[in-house]
Parts: structure tokens; sequence; C-alpha cells
């Protein structure tokens, strides 16, 4: 697909790289058939190819619309069809400076720009969550059912990974702070440290580090993401000198964010080089675990699961099968699910911002997994889990969290 930038996106960073993720794409639509929006919908615009067409526009300088820009925002952004595409092209990244432009070439109307900004503000920081959560458990007993459910459960009180002093001794990785798993799936993490710690590895938590950048990155925030990352990569850079092994993410969304900091601030003079070295130490926990002997663990009693794989996982990490070989040494039964490729309508803010798509996604997401009658279902990152929480009739857990009860690990690991 040739293109002629428009001048003004001649010569940009931005302008080249979108030009040549362009040019390797052959237009053959093969994209389209893994692509959940346009199953949903049947519209050549809602499918990768026709954005693609629409941003390709924009690129060369044509009229673009509001309307644009709505198929721009229904994309969920779960790359399967970089998974499919036989030509290799970069659709995520694509799609992320096509929505940066367009969000400085067509302005959204005032309360639309209200709205992201305020779930901006309130998600990423969990100082400012933790507190409306709490407004908000105290309140739901008296809110509509439809309503209650989605509030997710108050979770278990649980210790924070260790916060130990640079002398630290012994095998040590990094892990993140995070913004929404702290304050609604806080034991995600204390699992993590639990079954690392039977490893023998500390997961040390750098008290600096926070929300990786992800949601304000797709929201189109770009430079406001970019001081979230370098913010991270500033807490944990002393603990990379002193030579910790790896930064581990237990959320998927978050994982492929991290691993994208040495690309995304590529240019930046005084970051570029620790933003790389950040990337190349970050690792899913299940990539870590799947390195280790896992023989030290207590064997589990048979339980019958269903995976979700999310699409962070599987396309944006290409890490698919993994977490599922993972849980079937552990013990574990599990169950068929059909279009495992397909999204659960979570993907981050889209499940607020794009309620009824979100909400149909889940739907046939819950009914290819409660289909196989598992006991519960597991899955690998917090926005999945919350989102399928809210209707699922079975209980749904990060897979680390079913290895903690399943394993008997209630009491936290001894320093």
């Amino acid at each position: 697909m040739q293109i002629e930038l428009a001048e003004v996106f001649k010569g940009t960073p931005e302008g080249r790289e979108a030009a040549r993720i362009l040019n390797s794409c052959v237009h053959c639509g093969f994209c389209n058939a893994t692509c959940p929006t346009y199953r949903l919908l049947g519209n050549e615009l809602d499918g990768p190819r026709g954005r693609i067409y629409l941003m390709k526009s924009l690129l060369q300088g044509d009229p673009v619309s509001g309307r644009s820009r709505q198929h721009l925002d229904r994309c969920l952004t779960c790359r399967s069809c970089e998974t499919t595409c036989p030509s290799g092209v970069e659709y995520g990244r694509l799609l992320d400076i096509g929505r940066g432009l367009m969000e400085r070439s067509t302005p959204r109307p005032l309360w639309r720009r209200w709205q992201r900004w305020a779930l901006r503000g309130l998600m990423v920081d969990a100082h400012r969550l933790r507190p409306l959560m709490r407004i908000a458990w105290t309140l739901s007993p008296l809110l509509p059912g439809s309503l209650r459910r989605r509030i997710p459960p108050p979770p278990r009180l649980e210790p924070a990974p260790s916060t130990e002093p640079l002398s630290a001794s012994g095998r040590r990785m990094l892990a993140l702070g995070g913004c929404v798993q702290p304050v609604l799936a806080p034991g995600i993490d204390q699992a993590a440290s639990r079954l690392l710690g039977r490893l023998g590895i500390r997961l040390i938590l750098a008290p600096e580090s926070g929300c990786c950048g992800a949601l304000s990155y797709h929201l189109a925030a770009h430079e406001e993401a970019k001081a979230y990352m370098r913010r991270n990569i500033d807490a944990w850079w002393p603990w990379v000198e002193q030579g910790a092994e790896a930064i581990v993410i237990t959320a998927s969304g978050c994982g492929v964010m991290v691993k994208d900091y040495g690309r995304i601030l590529r240019d930046d003079p005084d970051y570029a080089g620790k933003a790389a070295r950040i990337s190349a130490l970050a690792r899913d926990i299940g990539e870590v675990l799947a390195h280790e002997n896992l023989d030290a663990l207590k064997p589990l009693p048979s339980r019958r699961l269903a995976f979700h794989a999310p699409c962070t996982l599987q396309h944006g990490q290409k890490l698919g099968g993994l977490v599922e070989a993972l849980l079937t040494r552990l013990g574990y039964e599990l169950t068929l699910v059909t279009e495992a490729h397909l999204c659960c309508g979570s993907a981050g803010a889209y499940s607020i911002l794009q309620p009824k798509l979100a909400n149909q996604l889940r739907n046939a997401r819950l009914s290819a997994l409660e289909a196989g009658a598992p006991e519960g279902i597991a899955t690998a990152n917090i926005g999945c889990l919350l989102h399928l929480q809210a209707q699922a009739r079975v209980p749904v857990r990060h897979w680390l969290e079913w290895w903690v009860e399943d394993a008997g690990e209630t009491a936290p690991l001894q320093s």
C-alpha cells in the first residue's frame, strides 16, 4: 500500500514510521476474519483493513471527521490481526500513531475530552482510586443490581511485595507498582511473591514505581504516558544497577507496555539507553516460571479450570500457550475453550468508553469459557479479570491466585 505523506508529516518520526508500516500492508483482508469488532458489526471500516485506509487518508492530508475517529475508537487494540497478518503489519503501532494524530487534527467535544481526562486521572493513580472504591463498596448494597455488578468486590488485605534496601542479597527480581491492580486485586502480586519465594527468588517492589503508562498511551495522551515510563525507569534503575535479574509483571497488559519502553523512548537522549535495558529485563511472570524448576512447589488438588488468554499475552507479547502449559505442569485440568484468540472486551478503558460492544464480546467469551463446566476461570490480566468477573457464573481469578488458594499458601513469606 503506497502513500504520499502530507507535507506536515514528511520528515517527522511518526510520519516515517507510519509510512513504513502502511507500505507493508498488501490489503489482503485476512485480518478481518479475526477482528472482534468486524465480526460483530460487519462494517469494513470497523475492521483493521478499513481502519488502515482511514489512517492512510489522515496521513495523506485528506479531510477526516469525527466518524473516522469513531471507527478508530471502536478498535480494541487486541492485535489479533497482527497474529493473523501474513505480511507482519504492525497494526497496533500504526493505530497508536493514527489516534494521536487524530486527536490533534479533529478535537473531540469538550465533555468527551473531560471524560477521558477524568479516566486517566482516576484510574492510573492508586492513591486517588482507593478512596473512590471505598465509597463505591460502601454504597454498593444500595445500588441497582445492574450497577452493583459493575463494582468489583473489595479485596482481602494482603501485604505488598518486599521493599527491601538495595543491600539485600540472593536472587532478586523487581515488581511493577501498578495502578488499578494494587487497589482491586492486591493478592495477585502477593501470590507472585509467595510463588517466587518458594523458588528462592525475592520479589522487590520499588516504592516509586506505579502505572506503566498503557492507559494514557492508548488514549493518545502520549507525553503523559512517557512521564509514567520515566518515573518507573528511575524507580527501578538503582536495582538494575545492583543486578536485579528481571522485572516481573503479573498483568499482561502492563507487560506489553513495559516491553515497549525502549521503542517509545528511543529518541529521548536521557532515557533511550535505560529504557532499552528495562524492556530487555521485562518478563511476564509466566516467562520467569517457565525457566524454573517447579518441583519445589506443593502438589495441587485436581481442579478443572477454563483459561482466558488475554489479548495482551497471546497477541501483544506472543506468549500464547505459555500459561496453559504452566497450569498443566502445576496439576490443573484445563477445559477446551473455543475461539480462544478473541477478545473479552475489557481492553483497558474500552469497557467504559464502548460498553455496548464490550458487553457483547464479554457474553460471547463467557459462553465459550463456561461451556466446559469449569470450577473457575483463570486469566493473566487484571482488566480481563474484572470485566469477566462482573457477569461470570463461576469464580474468576488470576491464575496465580488459584495456585495460592489450592496450595494452601495463606501465610506471608518469611523474610
